[in-house]
């Protein structure tokens, strides 16, 4: 699945420029995808969608200029792990996200029902997040969220 929406976020600039669903996973699948992973992934973004809309008419805008601590739940805590929270505390104070795109992806996360998903499969969240939403992230950050947790050279702080 996460290679499917990697994919999207690679070929297509915006969500309004990929082609209708039928289209879609006509082209997935001459690209070589498996139908369940199409699937998957579309189902996934089709929920991204729903989420988004959900949280929007939920919250009020003021909410996305909290001040307040994210306290993780178990269950969040379990799925995402330390490293994934720590990502979120990092993105959200950087002002990449906002409280409300970081509930969005935490979420999306819980919804992949892994027992723990990833720091890569959280990075990849996040940019199917911000990307549903028109939003990129600046260079820097950009770079962070491709890069990978089994580089082979260790990261350099500057």
């Amino acid at each position: 699945m996460f290679d499917v929406l990697v994919y999207l976020y690679e070929t297509y600039y915006r969500p309004d420029a990929c082609p209708d669903s039928e289209a879609l996973v006509k082209k997935l699948s001459a690209v070589g995808f498996e139908e369940e992973e199409i699937s998957k992934a579309l189902g996934w973004l089709t929920d991204l969608a729903e989420a988004t809309n959900e949280f929007a008419e939920s919250y009020p805008q003021q909410t996305a200029f909290s001040f307040g601590i994210r306290i993780y739940a178990q269950q969040e805590m379990d799925v995402l792990g330390t490293e994934a929270v720590g990502f979120l505390q990092f993105l959200e104070s950087a002002k990449v996200i906002d409280p409300i795109q970081r509930e969005i992806i935490i979420e999306r996360a819980l919804a992949v029902s892994e027992s723990q998903v990833s720091l890569d499969k959280i990075k990849v969240i996040v940019l199917m997040v911000l990307w549903s939403q028109g939003k990129e992230p600046d260079a820097l950050i950009f770079d962070e969220l491709f890069s990978t947790e089994d580089e082979s050279e260790p990261r350099l702080m500057h």
